[in-house]
């Protein structure tokens, strides 16, 4: 039924954007669904590849990177308690900070496609480690008890109950940040310094008032955050298939 209802929205959204271009909304500027598919066909695989594996590539390090700190300071936050503080305040202001002024600066001092990888970490950044640190701290009061009670200290109840605990709202914060972390690396590549990617192949289109392969480009950045997401729910499902169940519950 869920399916059905996605397969539904997706089909009411051509439609309307068929519509808007039919009326000529915006002056004009938006084509039609049949426009931009045969722009697409037109520019080939070798305007898309490229620069899809690219920026794909850049979003899979900065979600790699910036997920991997965000749960490693979860856990040490259950290690060490005092350092919540501490924490908490990073995370919000990785949250908070103006990545658009941040990113010129990491372009100016490491270049390079340094500053994709560094905005799409920082997408991930906050809402991993907020759902991480919800996770560990669902875990069942009784089985920690438990744990102590048999002699075990803060590694061993981490290990044994709480990451268990926290697999349900990780693996949701992992789905989330897949998609922020293509927002991230194609905002990367809007700030310059490279000369490939969705954002920088959207930056030429915008330029040469191309408007269907500016759309065509736009779409193709969507696939490829739909599809982050979809590998992650899939993984997701794999490795802790009961995350799932609970979820249709």
């Amino acid at each position: 039924m869920k399916r059905l209802g996605g397969t539904f929205g997706i089909l009411a959204l051509i439609v309307f954007w068929w519509i808007m271009a039919d009326l000529r909304v915006a002056g004009g500027t938006i084509p039609s669904p049949w426009t931009v598919v045969h722009t697409m066909y037109t520019d080939g695989w070798a305007l898309y590849g490229p620069n899809f594996r690219i920026t794909a590539l850049g979003a899979l390090k900065g979600f790699v990177w910036g997920n991997g700190l965000a749960i490693a300071l979860a856990i040490l936050v259950m290690l060490v308690p005092p350092i919540e503080s501490l924490a908490t305040q990073l995370a919000i202001l990785s949250y908070c900070t103006p990545l658009l002024a941040l990113g010129p600066i990491i372009l100016v001092v490491f270049g390079g496609r340094t500053p994709t990888v560094f905005l799409a970490a920082m997408y991930c950044f906050f809402t991993t480690m907020v759902g991480t640190v919800a996770g560990l701290r669902s875990a069942d009061r009784t089985s920690l008890d438990l744990v102590r009670a048999y002699g075990g200290g803060r590694w061993q109840q981490l290990w044994r109950v709480q990451l268990f605990a926290a697999l349900p709202n990780t693996l949701a914060a992992l789905k989330i940040a897949a998609p922020s972390a293509v927002l991230g690396a194609i905002i990367g590549e809007y700030l310059g310094g490279v000369d490939s990617g969705i954002g920088v192949a959207l930056t030429a289109a915008q330029t040469s008032y191309n408007v269907p392969r500016t759309w065509g480009m736009a779409l193709a950045a969507a696939v490829l955050a739909g599809l982050g997401y979809a590998v992650v729910a899939l993984a997701a499902r794999l490795v802790a298939p009961w995350t799932g169940a609970e979820a249709r519950a």
